[in-house]
């Protein structure tokens, strides 16, 4: 394991990363018709995503705490951060294929690799990043009401500028994640781990990642961008097998 690893946050990873792959098995059982779900306006659905995105996005943050604590220059930022925007791309081709009417142009990869050259550049805001991230979840959280109340520009729900977060309404795709109120997220997730740090309690936190299954989870979350690229297809490819069967 790395040296900037640490196994609770892979354990937080890994727990996120089961629970995703359980919400998009479900998913795709309701897309090839095996059983009936409204994943777009029932809470019992649209909760668990909120929770999962908020877990990945926190750890996101906490790691990049960790990183900057450890010294982790830029160039080395970038070449991990260069991964995530070659497979947010990957995504998007690939939803375009799957999904043309609803493609992913701005989903939880995309949204990650913004957002972290924005969390590593505002990392000495310090305590700061908590009342900072409370604005953004407050902002985008009642994004609508703002667009109703300030009478903000129909451009701000196009394309071009709807990843800002600011719309109206959302739109139409498989996946969307927008800076606002998501940046929020990271940035606690930054503020925590500085915490952590501060406090001395990194040590005391890494000691679960010895206890089973706590150990395994890790090692889902060690390989979290592998498993998410892979997860999807491999599910969908051995449904519709066995739907082809039966």
């Amino acid at each position: 394991m790395g040296r900037d690893r640490q196994p609770f946050l892979d354990i937080l990873r890994g727990a996120a990363v089961v629970w995703m792959t359980a919400f998009h098995f479900s998913f795709d059982l309701n897309h090839l018709g095996f059983v009936q779900q409204d994943f777009y306006r029932d809470p019992i659905w649209t909760v668990q995503r909120t929770c999962i995105l908020s877990l990945f996005l926190f750890c996101a943050g906490f790691g990049q705490a960790m990183a900057v604590q450890a010294g982790q220059t830029w160039g080395r930022f970038w070449r991990r951060w260069l991964q995530i925007a070659l497979c947010a791309v990957a995504v998007s081709a690939g939803s375009a294929l799957m999904f043309p009417n609803s493609w992913i142009y701005f989903g939880v990869l995309h949204g990650i690799a913004l957002m972290l050259i924005v969390c590593r550049a505002t990392a000495s805001w310090g305590r700061w990043l908590w009342l900072t991230g409370l604005c953004a979840v407050l902002v985008g959280a009642f994004a609508s009401d703002l667009h109703a109340a300030w009478r903000l520009p129909d451009q701000l729900d196009a394309k071009l500028l709807n990843w800002v977060g600011m719309v109206s309404h959302k739109p139409v795709t498989e996946d969307y994640v927008p800076v606002l109120p998501w940046l929020g997220v990271m940035w606690w997730g930054m503020a925590g781990g500085q915490l952590a740090l501060s406090k001395g309690w990194i040590d005391q936190l890494a000691v679960s990642g010895t206890l089973v299954p706590a150990a395994q989870l890790a090692w889902v979350g060690r390989w979290s961008l592998t498993w998410y690229m892979l997860h999807q297809p491999l599910l969908i490819g051995l449904l519709t097998v066995f739907s082809t069967l039966h």
